[in-house]
């Protein structure tokens, strides 16, 4: 299926099944999912930007893939020394983390190429091998490079602030409130999109 038929027939089943979901893919542009490659170099801009302003981590992303002629391989960045990648503006525990991700990978404890084979689960447990990748990176990898339609990052804070504000909650939910919600209001299979369109409608611009 491709990426408009997916995202129309998303829309069909908000209509059906949540009316704010619903209301929010109205009142925005489509957001589509899209399929993309190269994990290794979304990987290491994911690790890039944890806890950083969009601008900031743009900086910083611009000036690691121009060092490495913008394609950075495991082998080309587990030979570059710690102080290289720090000084293109990565943290010491960054730039280390970046390092274990291509020893990983060279040492084949973990391996890409099997990644469309697997499910959610099993690409959980891959990535969180590696140091400094948690579930909310893996989130955002299989939301946003693998294009899963059924992902629900509910450690997020933005997804908590969202929902807060477009469900009428006087607190912020917990990460058990947000499933709960996800299942009460019938969200699966269609995870993702809810997710999407929550940070769309909390988004400045």
């Amino acid at each position: 299926m491709n990426e408009i038929n997916e995202y129309n027939c998303a829309v069909k089943h908000f209509l059906a099944k949540d009316v704010s979901i619903y209301s929010l893919m109205k009142k925005h542009k489509p957001l589509l999912l899209k399929k993309r490659r190269n994990y290794f170099i979304h990987l290491c801009n994911s690790i890039v930007g944890q806890q950083l302003s969009v601008k900031s981590a743009s900086a910083i992303r611009g000036r690691f893939l121009k060092h490495f002629d913008n394609l950075p391989t495991p082998e080309n960045v587990n030979r570059t020394d710690l102080l290289t990648l720090r000084s293109l503006g990565l943290s010491n525990a960054k730039a280390k983390y970046i390092k274990d991700l291509a020893e990983q990978i060279i040492s084949r404890n973990i391996s890409l190429n099997r990644f469309g084979k697997l499910n959610e689960e099993q690409i959980m447990t891959e990535l969180t091998k590696v140091k400094g990748i948690g579930p909310w990176t893996v989130h955002m990898f299989l939301m946003f490079v693998l294009g899963k339609k059924d992902v629900l990052p509910i450690g997020d804070l933005g997804i908590k602030k969202a929902i807060m504000l477009n469900y009428n909650l006087k607190n912020l939910p917990t990460s058990e409130e947000v499933l709960n919600i996800s299942r009460k209001n019938n969200w699966s299979p269609y995870n993702t999109y809810a997710s999407m369109y929550l940070w769309k409608s909390i988004d400045e611009d």
